[in-house]
């Protein structure tokens, strides 16, 4: 089953530190500050999302990184991450739909998570498949850990 095993957000920076819930809106999961909204954040970076089995296998390789460090608001169980791309939509618990609007670029606020200071490990140019990915909200809601997961067909929600 595809669920939220995590959501996570902060006062600006990382790490992002984990909540139980939250309310998402337009421009993202409330109570979740960005250190640098000319690069983060806005109607098409409102949430990012990353694979937990992705990170999983980043620790295997050595690296220091846990849910939340690398700033993203969602880690994600058990979805296919090779569907993860931009114009995919995405239902996350009761109401919350989302649409992927693109592979996020790696920065230097990361590297202490990564051996030999490697943040470029995620990026989708040089790893494809490893990067984490914005999306805008196309449906505000309410999620919560644990809440499933289901990609839905293009132009199945209203905007």
């Amino acid at each position: 089953m595809s669920r939220i095993a995590q959501i996570s957000r902060s006062s600006g920076g990382v790490p992002k530190l984990r909540v139980p819930e939250a309310s998402v809106e337009a421009n993202g999961i409330v109570g979740d500050e960005v250190a640098h909204p000319s690069i983060h954040g806005g109607p098409d970076r409102a949430v990012c999302m990353y694979s937990l089995e992705l990170i999983e296998m980043l620790r295997a390789e050595g690296h220091s990184v846990e849910p939340g460090s690398l700033g993203e608001n969602l880690t994600l169980a058990g979805v296919d991450w090779t569907l993860m791309t931009p114009g995919s939509r995405w239902k996350l618990g009761e109401s919350l739909e989302v649409e992927v609007t693109r592979y996020t670029t790696p920065c230097t606020t990361i590297a202490s998570c990564f051996e030999n200071r490697e943040f470029m490990r995620i990026s989708h140019e040089r790893h494809p498949g490893w990067s984490r990915v914005y999306a805008r909200v196309l449906r505000q809601g309410v999620i919560r850990e644990g809440d499933r997961i289901e990609r839905t067909s293009p132009g199945s929600s209203e905007e």
